[in-house]
């Protein structure tokens, strides 16, 4: 079995934006077995079914796990309410990460809001050949700059009003990255619309682009169903397939975004 259930005390907290937490928990046995842009699932007392959290950053010497999440319900709503010193349930680390390149290559990096965290672990690995589009409905709202900054990355922010960066879509700014610059692979996670389109611009340019598909879940292990999303088979159909075992992520061209 290569994910385990780990009682993991909170020893950090910060809300780095408006309902957006940042946990760092001591959990040296997923952190151990930790691939970029795997999940765990977190048990939120005193709800039956666990909510699929993706893993913003993880030390696996320290024994240290990042969670980084937003508050879109009554489970997450419970975490936040969690102080440092308590302990979370974790099954993890879960599902299939990106596929990492020589730490030599250029990357791209494209996150839509809070799909934003799980690409933060390609910046630990890639440094300073990696460059990091973010989009954010406001100023207000940016997450994970710095953070992508101090691991050498280069951050280019896209807000929906113009009050910070890139006044638009982060489809646009990648458009022109890929114009002006020359990539060896592409990374995305964020709403499937704009994922979409970071494949099709990803395709266009001939360069290999890997997708991190949200879906809802519940079981976290394949046994439910509930997560399956739409992929594309070799004899030219679709199929359904679980996000959580064979995925999150996926190379962009498996997938069906229709």
């Amino acid at each position: 079995m290569r994910y385990v259930q780990e009682h993991c005390t909170l020893i950090y907290k910060e809300e780095i934006a408006k309902g957006v937490f940042s946990f760092t928990l001591k959990a040296p046995q997923i952190a151990s077995k930790t691939q970029c842009g795997q999940f765990v699932n977190v048990l939120c007392d005193p709800f039956q079914l666990r909510r699929p959290i993706s893993i913003g950053g993880f030390d696996a010497q320290a024994g240290i796990l990042r969670l980084v999440f937003e508050v879109r319900g009554k489970g997450t709503e419970w975490m936040a309410t969690l102080e440092e010193g308590q302990a979370l349930d974790l099954l993890g680390p879960l599902g299939h990460g990106f596929p990492l390149l020589d730490s030599g290559k250029k990357a791209v990096m494209i996150g839509g809001g809070i799909g934003t965290p799980p690409l933060l672990p390609l910046c630990r690995h890639y440094g300073r050949n990696a460059t990091v589009i973010s989009g954010f409905r406001s100023a207000s709202a940016v997450i994970l700059k710095e953070d992508a900054e101090a691991f050498g990355a280069r951050t280019i922010v896209c807000t929906d009003d113009g009050s910070t960066g890139f006044h638009g879509f982060t489809t646009q700014a990648l458009e022109e990255e890929l114009k002006n610059g020359t990539y060896d692979v592409v990374y995305t996670c964020g709403p499937k619309i704009m994922m979409k389109k970071v494949a099709e611009l990803a395709k266009a340019h001939n360069i290999r682009c890997f997708v991190s598909m949200e879906e809802r879940m519940a079981c976290g292990v394949g046994a439910c169903l509930g997560c399956a999303c739409k992929t594309k088979t070799e004899d030219g159909g679709t199929a359904m397939t679980r996000v959580c075992m064979n995925g999150p992520v996926f190379e962009a061209s498996e997938v069906d975004f229709e």
